[in-house]
């Protein structure tokens, strides 16, 4: 088993064992140093210790939307995965304006494989009226199953589905509906709502020092230069561990220059 995380627990053991008698936070209690170690693993984990979180979550078919988790912080990706086992990944889409309109499926009513377009009460509109004369403005570069491939030049990305973050209701909304039964989500998660509150080894000693410097910040009986070397202390651990975190070895530049010397085809 790897032993590159600490737990809080042990945080605050080496803390209090590094205290001595006559030190500025003698007095902290222990539950105070515990509420300081986790508010330092919430702050270093929304920048430099971000815990990325896989889950397939499911999708509730009746509002074609899908619960947030409860440590949710941020969103990396949304998908599907496909046959193959790779992850679809969806396009967010901030105008989607969410209604029961968007729970009716895309539908190809002229059987000429573009889409129909559903507005938010529920009007379909046929593709070859969506077009209005815009036939000559796209490309059909592609066959597939006796039609031609279109779409080509109206619009960019390529995406398997729509979303949007819905934080009032806490859930995230699907377009269009019937993309599948369950999603694949990567998330930043916040690591202090954990049952366990870990953090990686290489940032131990930022986080005493954050600890300290926290504990002593609103004493009044502190010296000034106390609190001023105590913040110093704590801003260079934290460079330090950014710096073992995010390390660039020789073999990761070379990859990287050769990746992007690669010869094009040529045709």
């Amino acid at each position: 088993m790897a032993r590159n995380l600490v737990t809080v627990e042990q945080i605050v053991s080496n803390f209090k064992i590094l205290v001595e008698g006559d030190d500025y936070c003698a007095n902290t209690s222990d539950s105070v140093i515990r509420t300081l170690a986790i508010r330092g693993i919430r702050e270093m984990g929304f920048d430099m210790l971000k815990r990325v979180r896989s889950l397939k979550l499911p999708v509730n078919t009746a509002l074609n939307t899908v619960d947030l988790p409860d440590d949710f912080v941020d969103l990396c990706k949304i998908g599907v995965v496909g046959a193959d086992g790779l992850v679809y990944v969806f396009g967010e889409n901030k105008n989607i304006n969410y209604s029961q309109a968007y729970v009716i499926p895309l539908q190809d009513s002229n059987n000429d494989g573009l889409w129909d377009r559903v507005d938010d009460k529920g009007t379909i509109t046929p593709s070859n009226d969506l077009l209005n004369g815009n036939e000559s403005y796209l490309f059909r570069n592609y066959l597939y199953e006796n039609s031609y491939g279109a779409l080509y030049g109206l619009g960019g990305g390529m995406y398997s589905g729509e979303y949007r973050m819905n934080y009032d209701q806490n859930r995230i909304e699907l377009y269009p509906a019937g993309l599948s039964d369950e999603v694949v989500i990567e998330y930043i998660a916040d690591e202090a709502r954990s049952a366990s509150p870990s953090a990686h080894i290489y940032v131990e000693p930022a986080l005493i020092s954050y600890i300290y410097y926290r504990a002593i910040e609103r004493k009044s009986t502190v010296p000034t230069y106390e609190k001023q070397r105590a913040r110093q202390e704590y801003y260079n651990e934290l460079r330090l561990a950014n710096s073992r975190l995010k390390s660039f070895s020789k073999e990761e530049a070379l990859k990287t220059i050769r990746k992007n010397f690669k010869q094009s085809p040529k045709y």
